[in-house]
């Protein structure tokens, strides 16, 4: 008899942004064209920036040139991106990442739900709430929780990320393993210093932990007194995988890039106690579970890294963020505490006692603006709203007016 997977069946009964996606039909459904304007997830609107799409366009014709066509590609990434990647990322930051060390995949929503896979189902895992939904989730289907009690699941050490600690976590009370942490966050916003993402790396040189750093939104920091990589930080290399993304950086969630940094320095331990460098490990599984991004996707890639790419990216994350400004502000006018919008595209928005899914449901009923529940994204989100700053600035203003009659 065929059996299923059960640790399926503790989650929740759908994903966040597919709830949202049903609301947002149902309404347009009994509202027929009645515009509404997307705050919520955070999907970018813009082109790709004009370098990438010449650059996607020569290499599309060197597809259908027999002298320069390709076919597999190395699994990890193209030589040309990842060396490309390292040069511009991260060591001219002083952070001292090699090629070799980075694998080029088709996200890093995937990345960061597929790296649980190197792990034994019983390391204790350590996650703030709130939280991007796919770090927990991915670890329920592995079977790492227990039962969903009380809004949360048994067997998680959940990192409260909280006004009180101005949204980063504090360090965990109980021993853990696995740390995820994001910066810029996503869901809130917040940012981390230096001084204290150091404190997160010595907990896990001293605990012998591993930090999951998602850094997808980097490119949004404006502060260059705030860590763009978790690898400008002394000893990173030994505890900590990255994760970053050309999704929201130059505009690729529909031709999907994005890359994980494994330093050959990072370990875990086996059973026995001896130590196993995880960059084999990770390399073994990417290469036996995935085939590669194509060969136009990552020459446009590299042209991020151009003088005009990187010209071009600056005044596209600019765009983002003016929106951000604009949200901000406009809120703050309306009495509403937020935080995030200034080295981050998301505002995260207290929603003055108000239940997140009643703040959804009236925005989108009397404004027809869509956000996002804080309460999708965990305990701690409850009572909050996440605005995105990812549309039309022409959308952004026409939205803020909206909102602005509909709270009067």
């Amino acid at each position: 008899m065929i059996t299923i997977n059960e640790n399926y069946l503790k989650l929740q009964a759908s994903y966040l942004f597919s709830d949202i996606a049903k609301r947002v039909a149902a309404f347009q459904q009994n509202n027929p064209g009645r515009d509404i304007i997307k705050l919520g997830i955070g999907d970018v609107t813009r082109p790709l920036p004009p370098a990438c799409v010449e650059a996607l366009h020569a290499a599309t014709d060197e597809m259908a040139n027999e002298a320069t066509f390709r076919g597999y590609g190395p699994e990890q990434g193209y030589a040309f991106l990842r060396e490309a990647i390292a040069e511009n990322d991260f060591r001219s930051r002083g952070a001292d990442i090699a090629a070799d060390e980075i694998f080029v995949s088709d996200g890093a929503k995937c990345d960061t739900g597929n790296i649980q896979e190197i792990f034994a189902t019983e390391v204790k895992i350590a996650i703030p709430d709130p939280v991007y939904p796919v770090y927990l989730d991915t670890n329920v289907m592995a079977g790492r929780t227990g039962a969903f009690a009380d809004g949360r699941y048994q067997g998680i050490c959940y990192l409260d990320s909280v006004k009180g600690n101005n949204f980063v976590p504090d360090l965990p009370t109980q021993p853990v393993d696995l740390i995820y942490l994001c910066f810029p966050n996503n869901p809130t916003g917040s940012t981390i210093t230096k001084e204290q993402l150091k404190t997160w790396v010595d907990y896990a040189r001293s605990n012998k932990a591993l930090i999951l750093f998602d850094a997808a939104y980097e490119a949004f920091i404006r502060d260059e007194s705030l860590p763009r990589s978790i690898y400008e930080v002394e000893g990173a290399r030994e505890v900590a995988i990255e994760f970053r993304s050309f999704s929201k950086t130059a505009g690729f969630t529909g031709t999907r890039c994005a890359y994980t940094v494994v330093p050959k320095e990072c370990a875990a331990f086996d059973s026995a106690g001896n130590k196993q460098l995880l960059h084999p490990l990770w390399n073994r599984r990417h290469c036996t579970k995935f085939n590669g991004v194509s060969y136009p996707i990552q020459k446009a890639a590299a042209a991020v890294y151009s003088d005009a790419g990187k010209r071009q990216v600056r005044e596209l994350t600019d765009y983002y963020l003016r929106n951000a400004v604009l949200i901000k502000k406009e809120m703050t006018a309306l009495g509403f505490v937020s935080v995030g919008g200034d080295n981050s595209p998301y505002i995260w928005i207290d929603g003055q006692g108000r239940d997140s899914w009643e703040f959804f449901d009236m925005l989108l009923n009397k404004a027809g603006v869509v956000c996002t529940p804080g309460a999708g994204f965990g305990k701690c989100g409850q009572g909050y709203i996440r605005l995105s700053a990812f549309n039309s600035h022409e959308n952004v203003i026409k939205a803020m007016e909206r909102i602005s009659q509909a709270l009067q």
